[in-house]
């Protein structure tokens, strides 16, 4: 049984969860009991449709525990091994849209309810998730929209208070794009780290031996020059598929490499690095940025490079966000080729506490909790030792 706040994508999800488990050999079936959304049923019947996926519902039965009830059923006779209910999206102010989830939950006595959740909700993840676990007993939680530009923060809130597991992420529209959570690097970017473990691995196969110790040493400084953006995207260039790359590197946002146009990202990435030949040594190694705030600069650069003075700017303007997050690197120490443990016990917690909002940090035990949630990282058992709240892993 599915449930979740309004908006959260949760028609969408079952039909991916359905998608996802037909390919493992189950045989799943769609019931919808949301009979309070106009449209609900049309958008169930069409993915699933284009899904082909077994589904039921009706436009003429008003009570949400009756279809859910015929639904169920009629698949158990039909031999589906896994049904799947959606029911009406509710928000915790609206106790009877609750009381008639728990009803639903009664009538089909469910082995698991998954809470599904908006991964940009936030900091009111906690409270939401609180009371759909006092009403029902949520048993895990899918996050979803993680193609956005949110990282899904409210997930450690939603599993803090619902002690349940995240099992599953939708990564974007398709029917294919849903995958199994994987704690790590989820709450490594999270944290602004980006997915250590991974890049740290691509930096040792991708960037030149000579350059590394530099580089690195450069990182754990926090200092961050247009030279080490140019060097940085010639190798990104050579690590591929750039999507992938971008999604693990401290910084490097879904704006400057959007999902589907990797070609168009690259050549703004080339773009960039012409604007780039055309700068002096000493613009590419200051660590200044207000350097590039002299128009007359700006415009030498454009004629040099045979571009726009708009495109300078939003080469040095992309130079600016990062160089203000790579100075949150200053102090980290850099592990060895997949030595993520090293990374773990050495991370600044008073650093990262910097990018939690000052709620969630709360929510995760303060400081205290953040020390233990960093020290758990570099453990085998971080999904158990995190409360149990993660799952297996």
């Amino acid at each position: 049984m599915f449930v979740g706040l309004q908006g959260s994508g949760k028609t969408t999800t079952c039909t991916k969860y359905a998608h996802y488990h037909r390919k493992k050999g189950f045989k799943p079936s769609l019931v919808c009991a949301d009979t309070f959304r106009a449209g609900a049923f049309d958008q169930l019947k069409q993915n699933a449709t284009k899904a082909n996926i077994p589904f039921y519902g009706s436009y003429t039965e008003t009570d949400p525990v009756v279809i859910a009830q015929l639904g169920v059923e009629k698949f158990k006779k039909e031999g589906s091994d896994l049904i799947i209910v959606d029911t009406s999206g509710r928000h915790k102010q609206e106790a009877s849209l609750f009381e008639e989830m728990r009803q639903v939950s009664e009538v089909t006595k469910p082995d698991l309810i998954i809470f599904v959740m908006d991964s940009s909700i936030g900091q009111a993840a906690f409270d939401q998730a609180q009371a759909f676990k006092q009403s029902v007993p949520v048993g895990a939680v899918i996050i979803t929209k993680m193609d956005g530009h949110a990282k899904g923060g409210g997930a450690l809130s939603a599993v803090a208070a619902t002690k349940s597991p995240v099992i599953y992420l939708g990564t974007g529209e398709h029917m294919d794009e849903f995958e199994p959570f994987d704690v790590k690097p989820f709450v490594s970017r999270l944290l602004g780290m980006g997915d250590w473990s991974g890049f740290m691995d691509k930096i040792h196969d991708v960037v030149p031996m000579d350059q590394q110790p530099e580089l690195l040493q450069k990182l754990s400084e926090g200092s961050f020059t247009l030279r080490i953006m140019y060097e940085q995207f010639q190798n990104i260039l050579k690590m591929g598929p750039l999507n992938q790359v971008f999604s693990m590197i401290p910084g490097f946002s879904a704006e400057l490499m959007p999902k589907g146009r990797e070609k168009e990202s690259q050549a703004r990435i080339k773009k960039f690095m012409v604007m780039m030949d055309s700068m002096t040594n000493a613009e590419l190694d200051s660590t200044n940025p207000k350097l590039f705030s002299e128009p007359s600069r700006i415009n030498r650069i454009a004629r040099g490079s045979g571009h726009r003075v708009q495109d300078v700017q939003e080469m040095i303007d992309e130079y600016k966000r990062l160089s203000k997050v790579w100075s949150k690197m200053k102090g980290l120490k850099i592990p060895k080729k997949g030595d993520m443990s090293a990374l773990s016990r050495n991370m600044n917690a008073q650093q990262m506490s910097k990018v939690l909002p000052p709620q969630m940090l709360k929510q995760l035990g303060g400081m205290g909790g953040l020390q233990g949630l960093m020290k758990q990282m570099g453990s085998k058992d971080f999904g158990k030792e995190f409360g149990g709240a993660f799952g297996d892993m």
